[in-house]
């Protein structure tokens, strides 16, 4: 096989095997309208970035308009009142919205000692970083975004890389 050849092939593989299935329409529809009594910025407004990370991941959400500081006010307070609960251990609103079924929920809610959830402001929203030294609870984490891709896919995207990356 020449060389150009099996550099596509070895692109494509590598981003597929990176690529997160949405869940079925009824269930983007349900899992949408139950965020609505749980997150209080408009999802249309607004895209959810979920990048994995070595020790984690980095949970963004942003306004997909940096002059909206309605929505930019409500990401901030979503975020920094849901990272606090989840020092505390505090899973109940992503289960309301989720289940209690959704993969990753379990370790981290009997774990969360054992993770740092720091909250972080960007200019145009607001992010929380996962941070864990524990391999099993990184993947616990990994399988978390993972569903929340699957479960937010009309509004969500997957990050790149291992770093931190401040969408403007």
């Amino acid at each position: 096989m020449p060389k150009t050849a099996w550099a596509l092939l070895l692109s494509a593989t590598t981003v597929s095997a990176h690529a997160q299935v949405p869940a079925n329409p009824q269930r983007l529809d349900e899992v949408a309208e139950r965020g609505k009594h749980v997150m209080p910025f408009h999802l249309e407004k607004t895209r959810h970035v979920f990048n994995k990370t070595e020790r984690g991941g980095l949970q963004q959400v942003i306004a997909k308009d940096a002059s909206d500081g309605e929505q930019i006010h409500l990401i901030r307070q979503h975020l920094s009142q849901i990272s606090e609960r989840f020092k505390k251990g505090d899973f109940s609103r992503q289960r309301q919205i989720h289940g209690d079924d959704m993969p990753g929920l379990a370790e981290l809610s009997s774990h969360h000692q054992q993770v740092t959830f720091d909250y972080r402001e960007l200019p145009n929203g607001a992010e929380i970083e996962y941070s864990t030294n524990d391999a099993t609870l990184v993947n616990a984490i990994h399988r978390y975004f993972d569903a929340q891709l699957s479960d937010h896919a009309r509004h969500a995207v997957g990050g790149h890389g291992t770093h931190h990356q401040h969408q403007q």
